[in-house]
């Protein structure tokens, strides 16, 4: 019987994040918007991840690991549907008030 050579490489801490299991990351990622009150696009921009999984992981698998932590997710996340409204047109007030400003 032949022996076999293993060999070890050193783990980075982005891959020890990428192997968190579905369900820890669905949780991290709920805490993290409970705390924050950030949107599905800022939390997908801190974890690095897509808008897409950022929702499945709290709108639909959060669900099922726990209902409770998904129902206050769900309130922070249909309070920042509300007023995204408002925070577009923030956005293109300051840009315009900017480029007035550049201008004179």
């Amino acid at each position: 019987m032949k022996e076999q050579k293993i060999h070890y490489k050193t783990i980075s801490e982005k891959d020890k994040v990428s192997r968190k299991t579905i369900e820890e990351r669905a949780i991290e990622l709920a805490y993290y918007i409970i705390e924050t009150g950030d949107t599905v696009r800022g939390t997908a921009k801190k974890y690095g991840i897509s808008k897409s999984t950022v929702h499945k992981d709290v709108s639909e698998r959060l669900l099922k690991i726990n209902q409770n932590l998904a129902k206050e997710v769900r309130k922070i996340l249909d309070e920042n549907k509300a007023e995204r409204h408002i925070r577009g047109g923030m956005a293109t007030k300051l840009k315009y008030s900017k480029e007035k400003n550049n201008n004179c």
